[in-house]
């Protein structure tokens, strides 16, 4: 298996536990309460701010492969797309994304990420960045086999379950197979690490 496919397998009992977090069974079903989506739309904001960052130090530690910065860069236009996502849900549910004081769960893993995408390789970097996206493009496709037609989180929903979401973690997992190839071992330890970030991340939102 491709490394990516070895570290997702490890992790799997993570990646249940996030889908079967009071959170996810929430948006799922549409009974997450308001308040708890309000919350989760401006830690994730934060989150995603940091996550963006991450991409552009990878970015500047493959400086010399240029069709790798190149697909990297590529990749934070995705963030960006997300961001603007976020923008219009706090626009709709009047959160001023400005203003966001990051609870315990966002700052961990933010200084994390920050942490290694100012002193790791970029292979480590991208071992710390790609849980995020796959998880998201799992979760999103096992919450659309359901009927949500009428979910109030349908956008949410519909966004990570997309053909464009699935195609942005499968690029990630190309690159982090490609860059982190030398180093399995750390790439391993960063890649559970995150994924102990994401499911720590959802469980605050729980009422």
């Amino acid at each position: 298996m491709a490394l990516h496919q070895v570290l997702w397998a490890r992790n799997a009992d993570l990646a249940q536990a996030c889908l079967d977090s009071s959170f996810v069974r929430g948006l799922a079903d549409g009974s997450l309460a308001t308040d708890s989506f309000r919350r989760y739309v401006a830690q994730d904001a934060f989150f995603l701010s940091a996550f963006f960052s991450a991409y552009a130090l990878a970015a500047a530690r493959t400086a010399d492969r240029i069709e790798v910065a190149r697909r990297l860069h590529a990749l934070m236009q995705g963030v960006l797309e997300e961001l603007e996502l976020h923008r219009a849900y706090a626009e709709r549910l009047d959160i001023d994304l400005e203003a966001v004081t990051p609870n315990a769960a966002a700052k961990g893993y933010t200084d994390f990420l920050a942490r290694t995408a100012w002193n790791a390789k970029a292979g480590e970097i991208l071992a710390a960045m790609t849980p995020c996206m796959r998880l998201y493009a799992w979760l999103g496709r096992r919450l659309s086999a359901g009927d949500h037609a009428g979910n109030p989180y349908r956008d949410w929903i519909e966004t990570y379950a997309s053909p464009d979401f699935e195609g942005l973690a499968a690029e990630l997992e190309r690159l982090l197979d490609d860059l982190a190839a030398d180093m399995p071992e750390r790439a391993a330890e960063v890649y559970a690490e995150a994924m102990r970030h994401e499911l720590a991340f959802f469980e605050t939102f729980t009422e």
